[in-house]
């Protein structure tokens, strides 16, 4: 865990392998009914924090670059990504693997959060409108941080948690590199996503006198992915059962 010694991006570094060392929903094996879920609460999450979350630090944030930088992001998250999307939104192209894994697009569009979906969207309310930006950005990507290799152990230390998703997705559906771009693109842009939140933390924190909140702020954010994501496994074991 991060300790006071270190450099604040350190600190930070260690809160996010911690969240990727004890999340069970990294640890446990991907099923059918996991795979269905994570793609309806994921396409929903992905579109209320870029629509609405995010755009709020983006509100409050008080450099230009940095607001700039938010704002761009969400745009390839809900409008088009040109960059590393072909022009689809993030959330299009993850409707699109819910096709390939057998989902129909009319099941997904109508899914509704889950009660933990609701209740990680209410604390990140409270953990990104109601903060300093510097605060709110620090929940704007410490979860994107974790597609970035070298936290965690295995497959997800080498290629991030989104390498982990593509490998055993490839597995579980004998899906194509092509038919798993959802993930490949999300190493590439998250790596851009996080990079421009790590590198505000570096450029403002001690001048702001923030470095111990923005430590806190990204260990009460990574609790609330945890609950998100272990929600989705619980839920989706349920989906599969069934």
């Amino acid at each position: 865990m991060a300790t006071k010694g270190k450099s604040v991006l350190a600190r930070l570094d260690a809160v996010v392998d911690d969240f990727c060392l004890r999340t069970r929903f990294f640890k446990e094996p991907i099923n059918r009914g996991r795979a269905k879920m994570f793609v309806m609460q994921h396409r929903l999450n992905t579109r209320q924090r870029n629509s609405v979350l995010k755009l709020k630090v983006a509100t409050n944030c008080t450099d230009w670059d940095t607001k700039i930088g938010i704002i761009k992001s969400c745009s390839q998250e809900v409008i088009a990504d040109h960059e590393h999307g072909g022009g689809k939104a993030h959330w299009e192209i993850l409707e699109g693997l819910g096709l390939h894994i057998g989902m129909k697009r009319a099941e997904i569009r109508a899914a509704q959060p889950l009660p933990t979906t609701q209740i990680a969207w209410a604390a990140w309310e409270g953990l990104m409108a109601n903060r300093h930006w510097l605060e709110g950005i620090v929940a704007n990507t410490c979860a994107e941080r974790a597609n970035v290799p070298g936290y965690g152990r295995g497959i997800m230390r080498r290629h991030g948690w989104f390498g982990l998703e593509r490998s055993r997705w490839r597995k579980l559906f004998n899906l194509s590199d092509a038919q798993l771009d959802f993930f490949e693109l999300h190493e590439e842009a998250d790596i851009e996503h996080s990079n421009a939140g790590w590198t505000a933390v570096e450029r403002f924190a001690k001048k702001f006198g923030m470095e111990d909140n923005v430590i806190a702020a990204c260990e009460k954010n990574l609790h609330v992915w945890e609950l998100y994501l272990n929600g989705i496994g619980d839920a989706g074991d349920k989906l599969g059962r069934r």
